[in-house]
């Protein structure tokens, strides 16, 4: 595809040994990058844009493997972001399963998050009734992170959530142990208090949560 092989040239001409070094690190040396912050790497995708837009409509999907199994995290970030830009409210029915691959495949917060609330989140908007059978099996899983986005898609939903929902996901997954659940339970409770804060307050209050959840949860509230 001619599309990656001008972003990679792009991406090279700027990569920064400086950044690479301190991204790295950061993300704890899980993957490779090319040094190149999100406003700089934004902008050289958007710069390609205009020449490949309805190539990038019609080949969306495979554009998105052929970045995912590049090494660089840039490239990961990119495909996320693409793959969102061009498949809102316009979803097929089988996106569910290529973009729980996605998920599962370098996971990490950053990835994870961004997919959960703007991807898993949209898509359940798009086809409500494969709310049930998707939420479920995320939340059943053995895979963390599948967890988290269970916890996590109505990031965005405001007024919108699922209330009953919410509070089910984050009382399945209270015991945990993992930071990055009781994270997550904290966060996605933290993002409904903005607008239902009594709601949040009283199941915190009406829930053994572990500390670290309820810290999150309420510390805007309080």
């Amino acid at each position: 595809m001619e599309f990656v092989p001008k972003l990679q040239k792009a991406f090279e001409v700027n990569a920064n040994a400086d950044n690479q070094q301190q991204m790295e690190v950061y993300m704890r040396n899980l993957f490779h990058f090319h040094g190149i912050k999100a406003p700089i790497r934004k902008q050289l995708t958007k710069e390609l844009l205009p020449d490949y837009n309805q190539f990038l409509q019609e080949n969306i999907r495979a554009v998105v493997t052929e970045l995912y199994n590049l090494p660089q995290r840039e490239y990961h970030y990119t495909a996320m972001e693409l793959y969102q830009k061009f498949s809102n409210k316009k979803y097929e029915l089988k996106d569910g399963r290529f973009f729980t691959q996605m998920i599962t495949t370098h996971s990490w917060w950053d990835s994870v998050d961004f997919l959960a609330k703007h991807v898993f989140g949209k898509y359940l908007l798009q086809f409500p009734e494969q709310k049930r059978k998707m939420v479920d099996y995320y939340s059943e899983s053995d895979n963390m992170w599948l967890n988290r986005s269970a916890i996590l898609y109505q990031l965005s939903y405001k007024n919108e959530t699922d209330e009953a929902e919410l509070f089910k996901q984050c009382t399945l997954h209270k015991d945990s142990e993992e930071f990055f659940i009781q994270k997550a339970i904290g966060w996605a409770l933290r993002e409904y208090g903005k607008v239902q804060p009594e709601a949040v307050l009283h199941f915190v209050k009406d829930t053994k949560l572990k500390e670290l959840s309820e810290r999150e949860a309420i510390r805007r509230l309080i």
